[in-house]
């Protein structure tokens, strides 16, 4: 977590578990040539206790010698001007404080949280409804965040503070069980340790094995990601082909690439999906849609506009990821480059057969999002050149035409 000359900003808030890592790091100062910082954010929620845990944090260091960062939010205003709970509300303004202290002093940052906390937050998971990420637990390292202290209990905690004579603030909401985390403290953690004392270390030792686990199933769904990937979505037949566990972590990190928060039933609903080739509402905005042996994300409620363009002389620009070039070979009728419209049809160069492109599209099974987003060259309702698809017997010669995917450029 620590290498020699590293810089650490302590997560100090002035309880046991803050100040015993704080006292760790700045006794390893000489040894380990540490440059230690702390960080206190007052949440405003506690009054007269949150300045009184500002102020010991104060003194604090001041007696170990290290600067403090301080910042005063008032998470109640915000947490409401936001739509937040105050606890979500809090950890993000704090992990924001903390990440723009870490870029500004070149150090890593060191939360205090404990073997219990991990206990208690793997709990917390499994009773909301938890995968293998759930049941991973507090990882010790993320990015530039470490957490010595994640393999000891808070009661080795709250020993130490005593040996080495430390003071420290209680923060009086940890008391109380009107918290869902304080329920679980107080009450479930409780009965578990009276089963097994070393319950939370059992626990810890889980979650880094979910934590393997997890790790595993991630980069796996990556791969096969790439491998059931085809034009328009993914295979059906080949995501049935996969084991159960990387089924669900692929569609786990499909809903993740789609801005979806995953729960079980999701990826319970998704698999039945893919099995039946039929189609679900994941949300009121997404659709989940396997009818043509082919899952996709479906966007609602988006309509991408183009404005007509007529094509005259040379036309090129560049629309929904693709550069489309044009250059008039013979004048005549004037020709306009437009998305699809009612009444269209296409005519066939080889078999002189002329289809609305309703009908087109669906006998080509091009999935029903994509049909608004092909350009066509057009003389009123007569599609002279469709992308994807060529010229049609009428624009054959009249004009040329390229499209070139921008990735390609």
């Amino acid at each position: 977590m620590l290498q020699r000359g590293d810089r650490v900003i302590v997560a100090l808030s002035g309880g046991a578990d803050s100040v015993s890592l704080f006292h760790i790091l700045c006794s390893l100062r000489d040894e380990l040539d540490l440059t230690v910082y702390a960080a206190h954010l007052n949440h405003n929620l506690r009054g007269e206790e949150a300045d009184r845990d500002e102020s010991f944090c104060k003194i604090l260091c001041e007696n170990y010698n290290a600067e403090l960062f301080v910042k005063s939010v008032d998470i109640r205003v915000l947490a409401r001007e936001n739509k937040q709970s105050e606890e979500l509300c809090g950890r993000l303004e704090r992990y924001s404080f903390f990440d723009e202290l870490s870029k500004r002093k070149n150090a890593k940052i060191a939360t205090a949280h404990t073997a219990s906390d991990n206990a208690e937050t793997v709990l917390f998971n499994l009773i909301r409804g938890a995968g293998a990420l759930g049941a991973s637990g507090i990882s010790p390292v993320r990015g530039n965040i470490i957490r010595p202290l994640i393999y000891v209990t808070r009661e080795e905690v709250e020993c130490y503070c005593a040996e080495n004579d430390l003071g420290f603030v209680t923060d009086s909401t940890n008391l109380s069980d009107d918290y869902t985390r304080n329920k679980i403290r107080h009450q479930i953690v409780t009965a578990c340790r009276g089963i097994n004392p070393n319950f939370e270390k059992n626990i810890t030792n889980f979650s880094e094995v979910m934590r393997d686990v997890n790790s595993y199933l991630e980069l796996n769904a990556v791969q096969a990601e790439q491998e059931v990937r085809v034009e328009n979505g993914y295979s059906c037949e080949k995501i049935l082909s996969l084991p159960k566990a990387l089924r669900d972590e692929l569609f786990y990190f499909l809903l993740k690439k789609n801005n979806i928060e995953p729960d079980f039933n999701t990826l319970k609903l998704i698999g039945k999906a893919v099995r039946e080739r039929s189609r679900i509402d994941i949300n009121n905005k997404t659709t989940a849609d396997c009818k043509q042996g082919v899952l996709r994300f479906i966007k609602s409620g988006e309509s991408i506009k183009f404005s007509p363009i007529e094509l005259k002389d040379k036309v090129g620009f560049e629309f929904n990821g693709k550069k489309y070039s044009f250059k008039e070979l013979k004048t005549g009728n004037p020709l306009t480059i437009r998305l699809r419209q009612a009444g269209d049809s296409f005519t066939f160069i080889d078999r002189r057969v002329t289809k609305s492109l309703k009908k087109l599209f669906i006998e080509a099974k091009i999935p029903r999002e994509k049909r608004g987003t092909l350009i066509l060259v057009a003389d009123g309702s007569t599609v002279m050149w469709l992308e994807g698809f060529g010229f049609s017997r009428q624009g054959k010669g009249l004009f040329e035409a390229s499209v070139i995917e921008r990735k390609t450029l």
